[in-house]
């Protein structure tokens, strides 16, 4: 369904809000970094990169580095502070007339587009529809598109083909792949993509990395289009250990342990999902394909709530434009935590449903 900007929705909700001043040890289902994160030669790496602090960041081989494990040229790189601070670039930097985010998906984009003047549009993905995208759906005077892939917070992996489509020219198309490399073989990834015309492809190193804390992504895009970002951009953007991080994350023994974590977390995925299909109370998105899923749960709401007094913070769904109150975005953990996640899950669905 094609809308324009409505609903109060609290765009500016995350993750972190559910177990920040929580005053409870909580199980952390709610935020989707990877559990047990960073490892500890990346520790290591962000630690030794200290002793050149008394120095201004030097990008140049971070960014050579994401080049090569994109295979793409350098001028098409630009690094951020998070893949969030990308989405404020494009706001501010892009003069676009008719921008359109298509939800529900992470909210960050259409926060930072309104902040900016900007009004938005929306289109609302159905779950009748399994919330998976129709190009056709896309109106042709939309001039920026922004998408998820694999979407936040529904788990949809869209087709390449079927994101690629929404190419115009004329459009700047902003693909948001911070979960891509949960995904095994980076499936349906636009990364290395030069022939699309208008596209950017954002990446994070928060989620599979663990370095939320960090703050580090990239911008994959057009030399012409990064360098008007990199405009907007205040000078030495990316801090030296961020910068560290980054290079060392592109290597080929960091790409093989990050191929092998979202080759668990479809296993453990999997499972949770096998677990939720068991309480007739529960309806999930079932073509989940990144590190979380998508519930519907009756009485979500006051689920939700007795699940915090049960030791779990899950993520509220109904901040999402598209979604409700009874919808929660579940994490996936290792399989002790999950079974004890579903022993939590039935007792607050006895109390609150039984």
């Amino acid at each position: 369904m094609y809308t324009h900007t409505d609903g109060p929705h609290d765009l500016r909700h995350h993750g972190d809000a559910e177990i920040r001043d929580s005053g409870a040890l909580l199980t952390d289902l709610a935020v989707n970094v990877r559990t047990g994160t960073p490892p500890e030669w990346l520790r290591e790496c962000i630690a030794g990169s200290l002793r050149s602090l008394a120095a201004y960041p030097d990008g140049r081989a971070a960014r050579g580095a994401v080049a090569a494990r994109h295979g793409v040229a350098a001028e098409r790189v630009l690094l951020t502070a998070g893949a969030a601070e990308a989405f404020v670039l494009l706001a501010r930097a892009l003069p676009v007339r008719h921008p359109l985010v298509v939800h529900p998906q992470f909210t960050e984009p259409e926060a930072a587009l309104r902040d900016a003047g900007h009004t938005v549009d929306r289109l609302l993905l159905r779950e009748e529809q399994g919330f998976r995208l129709d190009p056709d759906s896309v109106p042709e005077e939309a001039d920026l598109v922004v998408v998820g892939n694999p979407t936040n917070p529904t788990s949809v992996l869209h087709p390449a083909a079927d994101v690629a489509a929404l190419a115009r020219p004329g459009r700047v198309l902003v693909v948001d792949e911070a979960f891509m490399d949960s995904v095994p073989d980076e499936a349906e990834s636009l990364a290395e993509r030069t022939d699309v015309p208008g596209l950017v492809v954002l990446r994070s190193l928060t989620k599979t990395w663990g370095l939320a804390g960090l703050r580090i992504g990239y911008v994959l895009a057009d030399p012409e289009l990064i360098r008007t970002l990199e405009r907007a951009q205040p000078l030495w953007p990316v801090s030296t250990p961020a910068l560290a991080a980054a290079e060392a994350c592109m290597t080929p023994a960091a790409l093989k342990e990050a191929e092998q974590a979202a080759r668990q977390i479809a296993v453990e995925r999997a499972h949770l999902l096998a677990g939720l299909s068991e309480f007739d109370e529960v309806r999930v998105v079932a073509t989940a394909e990144a590190s979380f899923v998508l519930a519907h749960v009756r009485e979500g709401a006051r689920v939700r709530e007795r699940l915090r007094l049960l030791g779990f913070a899950v993520r509220r769904g109904d901040t999402f434009p598209g979604l409700g109150p009874d919808w929660l975005r579940i994490a996936v953990r290792d399989r002790v935590t999950t079974n004890r996640f579903l022993q939590a899950l039935d007792q607050a669905l006895a109390m609150v449903c039984g």
